[in-house]
């Protein structure tokens, strides 16, 4: 059997058995081993064993529970809730000025957690019900929670990007400052379409009643942006050492992890049931990530000793005649038609070992790669009919919410993320300045 013959096969067993419910290391895991063992002999057992091996000594793991502890102690201790109060009082009078400030509220948030789904429920408990009561149309607001979610994966310190530095052997640091300015421009383009929408048509997003703007005192108003000062502290106490060299990757996300406990209990917030929920959400999201990379690194291995990679390089770039830009469009393609039923880190687990090489092979920058990948699984979490974040959405919307307005709620915001990916595509210095700048590459 040829070399793309058995790769096709591999892919296909993988797929086969993510849809029959299995769990993604599972199946991963299983199609790597079976494949070695096919190959090799015996001898095949030896590479899911030398994953395991190379994932115990992988320092930058480590970063991974500091951030995800980091996140759950925040969104535990409720310090998000200040932060909608900032942004109600200071945004009120402004056209959808509250859809507005729940985008502000999304980037904060993934300032101070790298995951989408804490955005996406701190946004459905605390944002949703407030901005239903203030007459925001349940299509608009809807689709505002679900896109400023997204950012959690984009902004640093990304949980994505990191596994991503992990699989691709890049810099955390790069990717970090890499996602920070496509980030600031998805969630800028968010707030232009909301403003020019709520501007043109008021009743969508209605502004601050004049009687309950003159209740609130100038005092308080500046009292609660104190709130938004506090993730931005915490996120430079976290960077500001890393980027100057001061600290490795790993004691940064353990200044951040550190601030964010101090901060919760200086609030007097940190309750035993924050903190042993905390801990507990953090083992479990750990646990899960580092079965899944052990099961990516032994299926990337059987690849490498295939040479499947440069097989399918020949098939796009000799045999096909593609050139290679049409072979990266096809890229993002694909993620968007598996993040239809799959979540960011199974897509990037199972096609890295063919993508992050074949991307090298055609001389694209893996860091700005890192960055499109990144913002194609957040187009992707919003795609109907099996988008992550739509069935997220469905669980935390109230019963006035349906599936149908979820759906319709997005569309506009997939349109501007997907301008915001052709932008980025366009103009690569976009993600690569800042490090360029930062490491002086």
């Amino acid at each position: 059997m040829s070399y793309e013959m058995i790769a096709i096969l591999m892919f296909a067993s993988m797929m086969l058995m993510l849809m029959t419910g299995q769990r993604v290391f599972g199946a991963i895991g299983a199609v790597a081993a079976v494949a070695a063992l096919a190959l090799w002999g015996t001898g095949g057992s030896v590479i899911p064993f030398s994953a395991s091996m190379k994932l115990m000594k992988w320092y930058p793991l480590l970063t991974l529970p500091m951030f995800i502890f980091m996140g759950y102690v925040l969104s535990e201790s409720r310090i998000a809730d200040d932060l909608y109060k900032m942004f109600h009082v200071w945004m009120g009078p402004v056209p959808g000025g509250l859809a507005i400030g729940t985008i502000g509220l999304m980037v904060l948030i993934s300032a101070m957690n790298g995951l989408s789904v804490a955005g996406m429920a701190i946004g459905a408990t605390i944002a949703l019900p407030e901005l239903l009561r203030r007459g925001y149309d349940k299509r608009m607001v809807t689709g505002v929670i679900q896109a400023g979610s997204s950012l959690g994966i984009l902004v640093p310190p990304s949980v994505v990007l990191v596994l991503y530095a992990m699989i691709a052997r890049q810099p955390v640091g790069q990717l970090w400052l890499a996602g920070i300015l496509p980030g600031l421009l998805m969630a800028g383009l968010f707030i232009l379409y909301i403003y020019l929408r709520c501007r043109i048509s008021p009743a969508l997003g209605p502004v601050l009643p004049p009687g309950e703007r003159a209740g609130i005192a100038f005092a308080e108003k500046v009292r609660l942006l104190g709130a938004g000062v506090l993730p931005l502290v915490i996120f430079a106490t976290m960077m500001v050492p890393f980027v100057n060299g001061w600290t490795s990757l790993v004691e940064s996300s353990a200044i951040g992890a550190l601030a964010a406990l101090v901060a919760a209990v200086l609030k007097g917030r940190m309750t035993r049931a924050v903190f042993e929920t905390s801990v507990r959400q953090t083992l479990a999201v750990s646990c899960m990530f580092m079965w899944i990379i052990v099961a990516a690194m032994a299926f990337g291995a059987v690849f490498d000793g295939l040479g499947a990679v440069k097989a399918i390089e020949s098939l796009f770039t000799e045999k096909l005649g593609l050139d290679p830009w049409m072979i990266l469009i096809l890229m993002q393609l694909s993620f968007i038609l598996m993040g239809t039923f799959l979540d960011d880190t199974a897509m990037l687990v199972i096609v890295a070992p063919l993508y992050i090489p074949l991307v090298k092979a055609l001389g694209f920058d893996l860091i700005w790669y890192g960055v499109l990948y990144t913002i194609t699984t957040q187009i992707a979490y919003m795609t109907p009919p099996f988008g992550y974040n739509l069935f997220l959405m469905k669980a935390m919307a109230p019963k006035e919410i349906g599936l149908k307005d979820i759906y319709a709620s997005i569309v506009p915001f997939v349109m501007v993320m997907i301008a915001a990916l052709a932008i980025v595509m366009a103009f690569p210095q976009i993600a690569l300045w800042l490090p360029h700048q930062v490491y002086g590459l």
